[in-house]
């Protein structure tokens, strides 16, 4: 179980939040505000990342990271009800219906809710105001869509094909990127952004994740560019009353 030293009471409740990627897991302990507490923690996601071996170094983490009252986590992929219904960076279907939620609680023995990973960092970024969407760049490309502070059904956007019968995770994700290059990879991005705004019509657009910082243009008006900490630190945002809605009881 997590350490019981006690923590300062102004910072209560303390969430653990935990953001999956396909290249890293990461987690850091965040105050009632969603500040983080302490560093960041990180570790390369296992090259075998079966529910089995990812769930025990996410066990690893939060058992070090010191107390905390309850845990958000985000996920790559479409999740409902606490489960795992797709994990497409993670490259097996033994996540499929995984109850990922309840593993963390039971062996962490603090309450965890589960939503997707932009979702996560959405929440970690968004005014609340009007029409919002979020898209992470790294591994492949995260979605997420606002609407006055409120989370959208769920759109896997990622999965659909954008140009030349790639996807956006295969036209503007990290193997694109690298074999492309920066620059008609920068060209790809702003012609996404074009897109979403023509298919959104959005009143702000939020780009976050680890390779915004291999963009090289100016962002246009109404867009964004976010802290990657936001996959952590929008967890706090889970627990939300506004969002019981989204994780019944167990």
């Amino acid at each position: 179980m997590n350490d019981a030293s006690s923590p300062d009471t102004a910072q209560l409740p303390l969430t653990l939040g935990i953001d999956i990627g396909g290249s890293h897991l990461k987690a850091g302990l965040l105050d009632a505000r969603g500040d983080m507490v302490g560093e960041r923690h990180r570790v390369d996601t296992p090259a075998d990342p079966t529910p089995a071996v990812v769930c025990d170094a996410l066990i690893a983490m939060g058992n070090t990271i010191g107390h905390f009252d309850r845990i958000s986590i985000g996920f790559p992929g479409v999740v409902r009800s606490g489960r795992v219904l797709t994990a497409p960076h993670l490259g097996t279907q033994a996540w499929r219906n995984f109850p990922l939620a309840a593993r963390l609680a039971d062996a962490l023995g603090k309450p965890a809710r589960l939503l997707n990973d932009a979702e996560v960092a959405g929440l970690g970024v968004i005014s609340g105001h009007g029409v919002e969407c979020v898209i992470t760049l790294g591994t492949g490309m995260g979605f997420a869509l606002f609407q006055d502070g409120l989370v959208a059904p769920h759109l896997e956007m990622s999965h659909h094909p954008v140009h030349g019968g790639h996807t956006y995770d295969e036209y503007v994700g990290e193997a694109a990127r690298e074999k492309v290059g920066k620059k008609r990879w920068n060209k790809r991005v702003e012609r996404v952004i074009g897109i979403l705004q023509t298919v959104v019509t959005y009143d702000t657009l939020y780009i976050g994740g680890g390779n915004t910082k291999f963009i090289r243009f100016p962002p246009p008006e109404g867009v964004q560019i976010v802290a990657n900490e936001a996959g952590i630190t929008g967890g706090v945002r889970l627990w939300d009353p506004v969002l019981d809605r989204l994780f019944p009881s167990r």
